[in-house]
């Protein structure tokens, strides 16, 4: 009864998301403040409900858990940024873009959590496998975060935009919300079919870590895939209101790979655990004020690393900087290789 009442709510909103994108317009950041607020203020109260319900350790795992995903799913703005400027995708239809990415998030994420839960019930080194996907997951990130070199999105060199072309015409020019338009008497694509099919990819690799991550903090199937649905349903909003301070988040890639760092170790001591009743594990609590502290550290260090940037990523002297953030390597990421943050 639980899964089915949180399974229609989150459908319910996602269909709300989908009535207000019908019309294509620009989000102001009005709009887009409002939408965060509600989607901030919606886990909390969920959260609460959580505590009262089941404890202080359930609300607890909880919170840490959809701090988690949502400071991941913050790093996936980077990449939804890069896809939408690679792309050209008009102000208008930016939203609708975004809302197909986190339906396709949140889909894989439910066919990622359901294979996790049953892998863990039946193995145990299953924690272990997690645990070392996370770790290698780490030392990626972080290297990533490390070269912080250029990288421009070759959209025409994309392997899924170039399978894509192989069997369907392309239009020049986006059709306002139609993917599929006649031209010629045949059917053809539109550019915006195009970055959906992109942002999808992006969201494979996405849930390749995310789902392992939140099993560090809870091994409650029901409570990690209400962490990645809080955390998803109001990303949109937030990429719109974030917008003009993404660039400046040039340390957030080392605060992720330490993040996914410690949970790594967190599973594998858990596994240990299990394993030989001895070993201690690190208490749900303690991760919470770690992953505080690390998000509070590298906000602040690279707010000031960039005093100098305007909104727009550039320095005083008109010279924009790129490829800071751990989406550098955005393509790469469209290319199915190891998430990068």
């Amino acid at each position: 009864m639980l899964w089915a009442v949180t399974i229609g709510a989150v459908v319910l909103l996602v269909a709300l998301d989908f009535l207000l994108t019908r019309r294509p317009h620009e989000v102001s950041t009005k709009e887009a403040a409002g939408w965060s607020i509600f989607y901030v203020a919606l886990p909390l109260a969920f959260a609460g409900w959580v505590w009262w319900h089941w404890g202080s350790a359930r609300g607890t795992e909880f919170i840490t858990g959809y701090l988690v995903e949502k400071s991941l799913s913050v790093d996936n703005l980077f990449v939804f940024m890069l896809l939408l400027g690679a792309f050209a995708v008009p102000a208008a239809l930016q939203q609708r873009v975004l809302l197909f990415g986190i339906v396709g998030a949140l889909v894989l994420r439910g066919v990622f959590i359901a294979a996790g839960a049953a892998a863990l019930e039946r193995f145990t080194i299953t924690f272990l496998v997690f645990g070392g996907i996370l770790l290698a997951t780490a030392v990626k990130v972080y290297r990533d975060a490390r070269s912080g070199h250029d990288k421009e999105v070759d959209v025409s060199q994309m392997k899924s935009v170039r399978f894509i072309r192989r069997f369907f015409p392309v239009t020049d020019d986006y059709q306002g919300t139609k993917m599929v338009v006649r031209q010629a008497g045949r059917r053809a694509l539109t550019p915006l079919a195009l970055v959906v099919v992109a942002v999808f990819a992006t969201d494979v690799v996405f849930a390749v870590d995310s789902v392992p991550a939140v099993y560090g903090v809870t091994d409650d199937p029901y409570l990690v895939f209400a962490t990645n649905a809080f955390a998803l349903l109001g990303l949109r909003a937030l990429y719109f209101l974030l917008n003009s301070l993404l660039s400046r988040l040039v340390h957030l890639g080392y605060g992720l790979a330490i993040i996914l760092g410690f949970i790594g170790v967190k599973l594998v001591l858990h596994w240990a655990h299990k394993e030989w009743a001895s070993v201690p594990e690190v208490p749900t609590l303690l991760s919470l004020f770690v992953i505080l502290g690390i998000l509070a550290t590298v906000t602040v260090t690279s707010l000031l690393a960039t005093r100098g940037r305007t909104d727009d990523g550039s320095h005083g002297d008109g010279h924009a900087e790129h490829g800071t953030g751990p989406a550098a390597d955005v393509d790469t990421v469209v290319e199915s290789a190891p998430r990068q943050g």
